[in-house]
């Protein structure tokens, strides 16, 4: 009866638990190391349909990178995304995202995401797609368990990584947070 009693009581504190604690999992690079190489293939904007090194393009800026596991993307990660683009807008044109999708199908991704992009209407994210490795690129230790990991960056270094296994746009906030501060 004990057990039980104790059980149930566990059961209540997590389900009381906020949902961005329960969904946090370790993924991307540790805070104060250097942004490694980003060679991804564009799929909306001005650059659509090349090779980009976003990491050498942004060095300098401050950016959030958010990595998408292709097979995970659903309203509420859109959600995520169309809140930080909106946020950002408001008063950091500083700022850019650089949305990156992971995926075994980068042929089909490429083909989706301008739909994407015009349902969304982002005006600061870019949407490339990963063509390599489905757990991404080398160096930005990306956890095939997040659904989506959010890094912070600006002067070629991480300022903060956020991993998540499931996220919506009340996790906005903790990623901006992170951002430097304007110049």
């Amino acid at each position: 009866m004990k057990r039980l009693l104790v059980v149930c009581l566990c059961a209540v504190g997590f389900a009381g638990t906020p949902a961005a604690l329960r969904a946090q999992v370790d993924s991307g690079p540790e805070v104060n190391k250097k942004i490694e190489p980003l060679k991804v293939v564009v799929a909306t904007g001005d650059d659509a349909g090349k090779g980009v090194d976003f990491a050498a393009r942004r060095a300098k800026a401050p950016t959030v990178y958010v990595f998408v596991q292709a097979d995970k993307w659903d309203r509420p990660l859109a959600r995520f995304l169309k809140t930080l683009d909106q946020e950002l807008g408001k008063d950091r044109a500083d700022v850019h995202v650089v949305a990156v999708w992971l995926t075994d199908d980068a042929d089909k991704t490429i083909d989706y995401l301008p739909k994407a992009q015009m349902s969304l209407k982002l005006g600061q994210t870019t949407f490339t797609v990963h063509p390599g490795d489905k757990n991404g690129p080398a160096g930005w230790a990306i956890n095939g368990d997040a659904h989506l990991t959010a890094v912070v960056a600006e002067n070629g270094k991480v300022a903060a990584s956020f991993g998540y296994r499931s996220v919506n746009e009340t996790d906005v906030p903790a990623v901006l947070k992170k951002l430097p501060p304007k110049k």
